[in-house]
């Protein structure tokens, strides 16, 4: 059986942000959930489907395979998408959290936060951006206070746990089928709070660092792919994991080749006389020189093809083809010589005085 559109079930765009995506989960997960449905297989069902589509389109490498390939592209990496409900509330607990107050009926809160993650907008070069290339990078990021460790707290002193929600980071109420919960307003959805704070850091637990890293950016990358650095954005409080970094990359423009995907184009200019006898014409290809044979009688805009001489397919094997487009010119002034030697030619060729060109209609044909 065919798998929905995963856009049109959570009734998003193709370009919808993660925000748009997460509200329009939220909504489907609120009408489907089990507990609102209970005994309803369909309405199971739909819960199971609406949160495959949201974990696909939240995270980014899964989501460009499937922009690119649909659901067969996915299969072929392996993934199968949540098998019962069991799985579904074990990945999405957090998110059920933040949604309802509740994880799959397990009690959260009392675990370290993770640190937010950065953008770090990159500009290559389009041969760069062709055979990969390794770039030195620095930005700024916050890590833990070396003094106090990330905690805080001034050394010696402790983290207290916090009196309102007795260190869950949470408050609850109940609403209807659910128990709301919201972050605690005095800890800051901590658990805990800072009796002496740190010196150094002001009781934040975070200091600013330039970080220099090193990113490897493959062969075949285009413009606007997000590359993702695990654990190099921002430091989390208490220990957590970092955020990650992603890298936003700009590819310049080539004043030579045009990418259509894994494909270029390249124009090449050449003579009437060329296009009509044919012949042999070094030019420049992403890899540097190539002998091309340009066959008689080509027509303009006539394509020549290099099979294997494009750009690296960026999850696959090979690299597209290169196109080579004739461009026939013709000069706008003609000697003295030029003009007598190609009226002979017309009247050889029994086209002196036709209508429509002739010989050189036939060549721009």
């Amino acid at each position: 059986m065919n798998k929905q559109d995963y856009y049109e079930l959570l009734s998003v765009s193709r370009t919808a942000s993660k925000a748009e995506i997460k509200a329009a989960y939220r909504k489907a997960a609120l009408q489907h959930h089990p507990d609102r449905n209970p005994g309803d297989a369909q309405a199971e069902a739909n819960f199971k489907a609406a949160s495959e589509a949201y974990e696909v389109l939240t995270d980014d490498r899964k989501r460009q395979i499937y922009d690119q390939y649909g659901h067969a592209g996915l299969q072929g990496q392996g993934y199968q998408g949540p098998q019962d409900m069991h799985d579904i509330f074990q990945s999405f607990g957090s998110i059920f959290e933040d949604f309802f107050g509740f994880s799959g009926g397990k009690k959260g809160g009392g675990r370290p936060s993770r640190g937010a993650d950065l953008r770090y907008d990159l500009e290559i070069s389009f041969k760069e951006a062709v055979f990969g290339v390794e770039k030195e990078i620095t930005f700024q990021r916050h890590t833990p206070c070396p003094p106090c460790e990330g905690s805080g707290a001034q050394a010696g002193s402790k983290r207290a746990t916090c009196p309102t929600c007795g260190g869950a980071g949470q408050v609850r109420r109940s609403q209807g089928f659910f128990s709301i919960a919201s972050p605690c307003g005095q800890c800051h959805g901590e658990g805990s709070y800072v009796v002496s704070p740190c010196k150094t850091c002001k009781g934040k637990g975070v200091q600013v660092e330039n970080k220099k890293l090193t990113v490897k950016i493959p062969a075949g990358v285009d413009h606007g792919v997000k590359l993702r650095v695990s654990e190099e954005g921002e430091a989390a409080l208490q220990g957590g994991r970092r955020g990650d970094l992603y890298v936003v990359l700009y590819v310049q423009e080539s004043h030579r080749f045009v990418r259509e995907e894994a494909d270029v184009i390249v124009q090449e200019a050449i003579s009437f006389p060329e296009a009509a006898l044919g012949g042999d014409r070094v030019i420049e290809t992403l890899d540097g020189e190539a002998t091309i044979s340009i066959p008689a009688g080509s027509p303009h805009g006539h394509r020549i093809t290099l099979h294997g001489a494009g750009i690296p397919h960026l999850r696959g094997k090979g690299r597209g083809n290169l196109y080579v487009e004739l461009q026939i010119q013709v000069p706008k002034k003609l000697t003295k010589e030029q003009r007598q030697l190609l009226e002979q030619f017309a009247a050889i060729s029994g086209e002196s005085g036709k209508k429509g060109g002739g010989f050189f209609q036939k060549i721009f044909e």
